[in-house]
């Protein structure tokens, strides 16, 4: 098949959408697909790019720095670069990541030349708003703007994914005016070949100054306002004032946040208890997983959360907020404890309760494990290439009108 991904959010850029996509694409070229993918230009002039990630091709169009995440460019007017590179390839099927300027443009000439399109949700208004303070006061209408927006572009589709059934369940509660179009849950997937229960090399420890003789709690994401990374550190100064052992809090990946929250543990003084690693590699963050001895994901705007399962794919008990769809994934007393958003107490509670029970951890460890493994990058690849098949075989692409 010639599977177009359109990606807003693509490698490099970090975090779930952009891995997600950069996934999808190398397991459908690996496994003999021509993949082409659509991204924003990495380059700090902007212009347009094209580069190979391995056995898949990206085109990049024109882009702009989005001011509210760090590394991340969005497109400008891509509707003639798309509509070229849509011409150029013929694709039989388009997975469209986000709708923003490359979606819109991919879902325009996608309808125009009758390619079936699958789309796939990641995202809820509160990944941006959170990151926009200034709009604080009005982010509710203007959440519920951007609900049905996307609503609206989602309903172009022939076919509609998101990670998790609660996702899906948030997007259709109440709502009696969906359009007819099938929409199902399908887990964003990790590879568990790479991420798995071993030890990590005593070389992570020693190139990021991580204690050895300490239990760690870990968090691996991007440092932005969504991830509510200063209600862990509160729950950490906790742990840290209650815990009868040292005890270290290791925090994995940068953002916008990443000054304010490094003010934020010398204010509490407990900067010599605390490790940021700022960007690390993919390579590292497979090892870095292996270090802590609880996970923690204090963020309330999750869909599913691909740090998460590859914590728990590498052995790790989760205390996380019982909001968006991370509930699939930490389970409480299986796998480790939900808390409400913003309990920093609770979160607190939670991670000393784990911290206390080597005999609990190794429990929830087993129970981590068994849930991941139902999340496989291969699930993910199989359920792709049947809705794709199934799609093609219901179209007939109209003949491209070339550009002059």
């Amino acid at each position: 098949m010639k599977i177009l991904i359109a990606a807003d959010l693509h490698w490099p850029t970090i975090n779930g959408v952009a891995t997600f996509s950069r996934n999808l694409a190398s397991g459908l070229a690996a496994r003999g697909h021509d993949v082409l993918v659509i991204a924003p230009s990495q380059r700090r002039t902007g212009l347009a790019e094209e580069e190979w990630d391995g056995a898949y091709l990206i085109k990049r169009t024109m882009s702009v720095p989005f001011p509210f995440y760090q590394n991340f460019r969005i497109s400008v007017s891509p509707r003639r670069e798309v509509k070229r590179m849509i011409e150029e390839f013929e694709p039989d099927v388009i997975h469209i990541q986000m709708l923003l300027g490359i979606g819109q443009a991919t879902m325009r000439y996608a309808k125009l030349y009758n390619i079936p399109v699958v789309t796939t949700n990641h995202a809820i208004p509160e990944n941006l708003m959170d990151n926009i303070r200034l709009l604080a006061p009005v982010s509710g209408p203007i959440n519920r703007l951007i609900t049905e927006y996307g609503t609206r572009f989602h309903s172009k589709a022939d076919h509609i994914t998101m990670p998790t059934q609660a996702a899906i369940d948030m997007l259709t509660s109440g709502r009696e005016d969906l359009p007819d179009i099938p929409i199902e849950a399908v887990s964003n997937g990790i590879d568990l070949s790479r991420f798995t229960p071993s030890k990590p090399t005593r070389d992570i420890y020693a190139r990021f100054g991580i204690p050895t003789d300490q239990l760690v709690v870990s968090y691996i994401g991007r440092l932005d306002s969504e991830k509510h990374i200063s209600v862990l550190i509160n729950a950490f100064y906790e742990v840290h004032q209650t815990f009868e052992q040292p005890v270290h809090l290791l925090i994995v990946g940068f953002g916008t946040e990443s000054e304010r929250l490094e003010n934020q543990v010398y204010q509490l003084g407990i900067h010599d208890h605390v490790t940021f690693t700022g960007r690390v590699s993919d390579e590292e963050i497979v090892e870095l997983h292996k270090v802590g001895d609880v996970f923690c994901m204090p963020s309330p705007a999750e869909l599913q959360c691909i740090a998460a399962l590859e914590a728990m794919a590498s052995g790790k008990p989760v205390v996380a907020v019982d909001a968006g769809a991370v509930g699939e994934l930490c389970q409480t007393e299986r796998n480790g404890f939900l808390c409400e958003k913003d309990d920093a107490r609770q979160i607190a509670n939670a991670i000393l309760t784990l911290l206390s029970d080597e005999a609990m951890r190794e429990r929830f460890s087993k129970e981590s494990l068994a849930i991941a493994a139902t999340h496989d990058i291969n699930y993910t690849l199989n359920r792709f290439e049947e809705i794709y098949t199934e799609l093609i075989g219901s179209k007939t692409p109209s003949q491209p009108q070339r550009l002059l």
